[in-house]
């Protein structure tokens, strides 16, 4: 599985190294390493391309979802709602690609991400003490997990998390704002007047899967640390809510459970983005969205349990 990744997303064996401050000086000469919450340096590696080798998105265009004529029913899209503004669907067809979108929706900085090594779709508001800023990608990982920086003060953060870890902005939290992961089927039924994401203007192979058979693989891509507990497989997928996780195995046999102040919800629908070499061919899923008990929508994450216990080590885990 390892090989027929590292040939697919097309990386380069010569940037997987472990480096130090040291090395990363030369790229980053802006970033302030002795400011840092890492503990051990030796967690974050290289994911196999250079800073903005994988080019994060800035000011995307959209289309009319109604007029949309590239998506298949069942690709996964990220869903943002924000009153105000028309709802905007972020596929993750382009996100495989770019990972981050830096955009403004009702007036609201956001940045849209997505890290397909350990399957974290977040947004974040990109307001800060410091301004608002704009992420772009670093190309290393730690715990297999995308590390962003921002432009304004090159500071690096992690993004399962949305903490500063090295730099001016280290320990400083990004606001998560409520967005999920559903079919686009879901989406446009839902939002017949919403937008979608236009497809970006790079030379990629939007659409297809450059991680194909990724999350039914026996080990994530440069993890160094220990399998989850209670028998969890690493790629198994859970419901992150704050430091809970719910095994999505289980809100998918009953379809909604409703515990710790909060109702989750399934629906069957949505293909995987980590299956089939084709985005909208991938194994069904389903979509997960979570309530409060006034049925406000919660921020969450549908991740991987590796990455759930990398990042929560005392984390509770919602077994039954």
């Amino acid at each position: 599985m390892l090989g027929r990744l590292l040939m697919s997303a097309a990386v380069f064996l010569p940037w997987m190294a472990q480096a130090s401050p040291a090395e990363w000086k030369r790229e980053w000469p802006k970033t302030d390493f002795s400011r840092t919450s890492v503990g051990d340096w030796g967690q974050i590696r290289s994911g196999g391309v250079p800073k903005d080798g994988i080019p994060a998105l800035d000011a995307p265009q959209f289309t009319a979802a109604a007029k949309d004529r590239r998506l298949m029913p069942r690709e996964p899209v990220i869903a943002l709602e924000i009153e105000g503004a028309p709802a905007r669907a972020y596929p993750l067809r382009y996100l495989t690609w770019h990972e981050i979108v830096n955009d403004e929706v009702a007036g609201v900085p956001v940045a849209v991400t997505y890290c397909p090594l350990c399957n974290s779709a977040m947004t974040f508001d990109r307001r800060t003490r410091a301004g608002v800023l704009r992420f772009g990608v670093t190309g290393k990982l730690r715990y297999s997990d995308m590390v962003m920086y921002d432009r304004e003060t090159q500071s690096w953060w992690q993004q399962a998390i949305g903490t500063g870890i090295a730099g001016e902005m280290s320990g400083q939290r990004l606001a998560s704002l409520p967005s999920w992961v559903e079919s686009w089927q879901e989406f446009k039924a839902r939002n017949p007047d919403g937008l979608v994401m236009a497809q970006p203007g790079y030379n990629r192979r939007y659409g297809q899967n450059p991680y194909r058979g990724y999350d039914t693989s026996d080990w994530p891509f440069l993890y160094d640390g220990t399998p989850p507990p209670h028998g969890l497989a690493p790629l198994d997928r859970v419901v992150r809510v704050g430091s809970r996780a719910w095994p999505l195995a289980r809100l998918a046999k009953t379809g909604e459970i409703r515990e710790a102040g909060v109702v989750l919800s399934w629906r069957a629908g949505q293909a995987s983005a980590l299956d089939a070499g084709t985005l909208a061919k991938g194994r069904n899923i389903g979509s997960v969205r979570v309530r409060d008990a006034s049925g406000f929508d919660v921020a969450h994450d549908v991740m991987f349990a590796f990455a759930f216990h990398a990042f929560w080590p005392d984390g509770r885990w919602m077994l039954k």
